[in-house]
């Protein structure tokens, strides 16, 4: 297994993806997520503090209670272009493997604080190489490369208030005012100053 973290969330031609790296690994895993999935990872990342508890808070929150601890989350396999993840709990002083999507694994372990890992047959097929160079409009990574040296299609990287604006702008077009009242609440969050503490 290789240890990775979360380098980054980017919106792509064909959806989100969230890269999973290992700094002494020249290869970065992109994994398609859905946006859901995306927007819980991103608000972790940039510790952004919502009023009620999203699902991931509250499976979090349920662990803690049944004093159930996440050791691990293993992405442990890859099928047919389709990634499967295990959440690996400790109950009772012994370890329990648990099916789960991958997005909502690392959603989850960014919230349990546990370590990613990968399978090193999921890097070997499906890990890419980043390209050192940088566009020099916005910085980010030209394209990905796999090893065997197709690319993907290339995505452009959105910040974290770029997606949320998007996701209120569809959230109000779609008349769902609770959920564009916490992407709004979300907004505001990531907008105020950051304190000193």
């Amino acid at each position: 297994m290789i240890s990775v973290k979360v380098e980054q969330v980017f919106l792509s031609n064909a959806g989100f993806v969230v890269i999973l790296r290992n700094d002494a690994d020249p290869r970065a895993l992109p994994i398609f997520i859905g946006q859901p999935e995306a927007e819980a990872i991103m608000l972790r990342l940039n510790k952004i503090a919502v009023p009620r508890p999203m699902t991931h808070d509250l499976l979090k929150n349920l662990l803690d209670y049944l004093e159930c601890r996440l050791a691990r989350v293993e992405i442990c396999g890859l099928k047919e272009g389709v990634f499967f993840a295990k959440l690996v709990l400790v109950v009772d002083g012994r370890e329990v493997g648990v099916d789960s999507r991958p997005s909502d694994a690392i959603a989850l372990a960014l919230r349990a604080e546990a370590p990613l890992f990968v399978a090193e047959s999921v890097m070997d097929e499906a890990g890419r190489v980043l390209e050192a160079e940088k566009e020099e409009s916005g910085g980010e990574p030209k394209a990905v490369q796999s090893a065997s040296g197709q690319k993907p299609r290339h995505g452009r990287a959105l910040s974290p208030m770029q997606v949320l604006s998007n996701d209120l702008s569809k959230a109000i077009a779609e008349e769902r005012y609770e959920d564009a009242a916490r992407i709004r609440d979300a907004i505001k969050k990531l907008g105020e100053p950051k304190s000193g503490n």
